[in-house]
């Protein structure tokens, strides 16, 4: 969200009003435009990327919440894009983002990002030919945080856009321009529509934070989070009447602040009329105190979520997630004593943070060498909690039979411990899918950060970047997640064939193509329908994600596969539905080539939905429109 500037301490009851203004207008930052490197060189680094590249992965998830999201502002990031500094690239802000994306707001620099581009990259001689660089490529607005977290206004411009003007380098009425930017979007925000204690939300303060139906809400978005990724017969749910003593073990099973993760929310200035002061850290008398971090209304750790429910031990295992020295003999005599385990493992903010890159992807210190060691000891189920931001090599886990469950809860908030031990006692089916995909450690030993290229190079052994391109081993994949139900999909209704038109004068027309450009007359009413009906045959009602890929032909270097769309549904056990995904050809099915444009490739595409796959023949329209036997396959 974006920042609230203030100057003076009094008007901080406003300000807090005016946070939720932004909040209520959806005023949204997209941030780290474009594309960014390793967190300790990302103030120097060169990102060298292909047009195809560009165009096929690095662009589209910032155009959708641009064209689609209709963000109000973007950020653009430290470092270089083939040799030039995103917030001085006109082609970029100017020409892609305000002008084809049709940005309807500001673009904003990250923190001092200007100052970078001409002490730390040496993009420009002078101070005053980077800020005019930076104001003639389009971005409106910037800032900087201090140690402290005060937000304030950064001071290279203001040092130096005045010096630049009168050296010519920019006129005036690109700063007016700029600055327009600025107070359109606050006041569509509302910030010149008088008292905010009058307006639709002046009145709001913590208690409304913390309503009953909000802490429901924190509970309810961590269970939807939670990734079931292993579960032997037999092992999850856990029967709570059954369980006489659950072991609890690991340096996450009774953390709070940990759960949270980092950006968890710190508003900048808030009134103490409506927050106590416990609430503060105070460095003056004055009414207006700093937020010195973002502080939940109630948490539930692991642990106590647990033991709500059952009897349980409990054991650290480790001082802390770096377990340097893991505390094996005690937590194998627990877990041996126990009808059960849960460990409770993974990352904090002092493995991965903003600047701070984790240096591999294996859990910390000794955290393996306590699972193995209390899942060999262990007599009743052992169920492995995964805390981290990130993917996490964890083979020795899949692999271990000992080991009956996996679960991925990612940094699960608030109500983390209290979603956890609904999805292990089985009051909630898990839903959760993947958001990424899990690399062994070899992949990151073997490939360089810094290497942008998302397509396979078999010549160097490079293996490509993500679920779309990677064709080495993983440990799970994007879009895995396992639920207490079984979910099956049977297609209704899909075409076969979908024909392009041509004009006589397309140079396909007289000759044979593997793609078509996906102009506006070619792409125009092509789509169709896709019927599916899901049935949940278990005996559990749950959430079930339908993810719709698609394997395009062979051309211009395709992915191996890509999401088309995903539709999220809830169903009853013994139930099912009927689903529709709206395909777009020239956006779903489409390609990019090797010079960026996008093409709807002929040939053979399959359609995948979970095991289930269908083949359809996109075709131009000059050929013969003979009916081909694309029969449904069901693979097991």
């Amino acid at each position: 969200m974006d920042q609230v500037m203030l100057e003076d301490c009094n008007k901080g009851m406003m300000a807090m009003q005016m946070d939720l203004r932004l909040l209520h207008a959806v005023n949204i930052t997209q941030p780290m435009m474009w594309i960014t490197g390793k967190e300790s060189i990302v103030t120097t680094f060169n990102a060298v990327v292909t047009k195809q590249d560009m165009d096929d992965t690095f662009q589209p998830p910032f155009k959708s919440c641009v064209v689609d999201g209709n963000v109000a502002s973007v950020m653009c990031s430290y470092n270089k894009v083939n040799g030039i500094p995103t917030c001085a690239d006109p082609d970029l802000l100017s020409g892609v983002i305000r002008g084809e994306w049709k940005l309807n707001g500001y673009i904003v620099t990250d923190c001092d990002s200007i100052d970078v581009l001409y002490n730390s990259q040496h993009y420009t001689k002078t101070p005053e030919e980077a800020a005019a660089k930076s104001i003639l490529a389009e971005f409106t607005e910037m800032f900087r945080f201090d140690r402290g977290w005060t937000s304030t206004v950064d001071h290279f411009l203001g040092q130096h856009t005045e010096a630049a003007v009168k050296a010519g380098l920019v006129n005036e009425s690109a700063i007016d321009k700029a600055v327009s930017n600025n107070f359109a979007t606050l006041m569509r925000l509302g910030f010149f529509d008088g008292d905010p204690r009058k307006q639709l939300y002046g009145k709001l303060g913590p208690k409304d934070v913390c309503s009953a139906e909000n802490q429901e809400l924190a509970r309810e978005a961590a269970r939807q989070g939670i990734v079931l990724l292993k579960n032997t017969a037999g092992s999850l749910p856990l029967s709570p009447t059954a369980i006489k003593n659950l072991a609890v073990i690991g340096p996450n099973a009774n953390v709070t602040k940990t759960m949270i993760g980092n950006y968890e929310g710190k508003p900048q200035f808030i009134s103490s009329d409506f927050f106590p002061s416990d609430y503060f850290r105070c460095s003056s008398n004055q009414s207006v105190k700093r937020y010195d971090s973002g502080t939940p209304c109630k948490y539930t750790t692991p642990l106590q979520g647990l033991a709500a429910s059952v009897a349980t031990t409990y054991l650290p295992g480790c001082s802390n997630v770096a377990c340097g020295t893991a505390q094996v003999a005690d937590a194998q005599k627990m877990a041996a004593a126990a009808d059960a385990t849960v460990l409770v493992m993974g990352a904090d903010q002092s493995i991965e943070a903003e600047s701070r890159d984790r240096v591999n992807i294996l859990l910390p210190g000794q955290q393996q060498l306590l699972i193995t060691a209390v899942a060999n000891a262990s007599t009743g189920p052992v169920i492995l909690v995964i805390m981290s931001g990130g993917g996490m090599d964890v083979s020795f886990a899949k692999t271990n039979d000992k080991i009956t469950s996996i679960l991925w809860v990612g940094y699960p908030g608030e109500a983390g411990g209290a979603a956890i031990a609904d999805i292990i006692f089985g009051s909630y089916n898990p839903s959760g899918r993947l958001p990424m995909t899990w690399y062994p450690q070899s992949y990151v030993d073997n490939v360089p950060m810094t290497n942008m290229n998302m397509r396979p190079d078999p010549s160097s052994g490079y293996p490509g970047r993500t679920y779309r391109f990677y064709t080495g081993e993983t440990v799970y994949s994007f879009g895995d997640g396992l639920s207490y139900s079984q979910f099956s999909h049977k297609l209704i209704q899909a075409p076969q064939l979908v024909s392009v038109p041509l004009e006589e004068s397309h140079v396909c027309y007289s000759s044979e193509c593997k793609s078509v450009a996906a102009s506006d007359q070619t792409c125009q009413n092509l789509n169709f329908d896709m019927h599916l009906r899901i049935k949940n045959s278990g005996t559990m009602s749950g959430s079930h994600t339908v993810f719709l890929f698609s394997t395009p032909p062979s051309v211009h270097n395709s992915p191996q596969k890509h999401l088309v769309g995903f539709e999220k549904i809830f169903l009853h056990a013994q139930t099912d539905r009927h689903v529709i995904f709206k395909v777009d050809v020239c956006k779903d099915l489409s390609v990019v080539d090797e010079l960026g444009s996008r093409k709807v490739a002929l040939g053979k595409h399959v359609l995948h939905i979970g095991s289930l796959k269908h083949s359809l023949h996109c075709k131009d329209l000059k050929q013969d429109f003979q009916v081909l036997c694309s029969d449904l396959i069901c693979c097991s």
